[in-house]
């Protein structure tokens, strides 16, 4: 559904950057859109922009509310509760 949006928007993709992204200057690092960096940035991303998603109906307003719902209850806050591995290995695998 995201790609057929792009289709008829005539959103055109970025063009590639054939540089090192982690040595860029800061004003040219500040130019570079990025994806959401976890999960729980994703969902918040879904949650505000899934027009896209119910063009077709392909999807109802109500199945995406579900999978945020289930997605943020079952993944997101199921690993807040827990240390993450490297959390564990820096705090209490002394």
């Amino acid at each position: 559904m995201a790609g057929l949006d792009g289709i008829r928007n005539k959103i055109e993709p970025p063009a590639p950057i054939d540089k090192n992204l982690y040595e860029l200057e800061p004003e040219e690092a500040a130019k570079v859109k990025s994806m959401p960096g976890s999960l729980d940035q994703a969902l918040d991303a879904l949650e505000q922009d899934h027009e896209f998603l119910l063009k077709g109906d392909v999807f109802t307003k109500d199945v995406i509310e579900t999978w945020l719902e289930y997605k943020r209850k079952n993944e997101v806050d199921a690993i807040r509760l827990r240390p993450d591995p490297w959390e564990f290995a820096l705090y209490f695998d002394i």
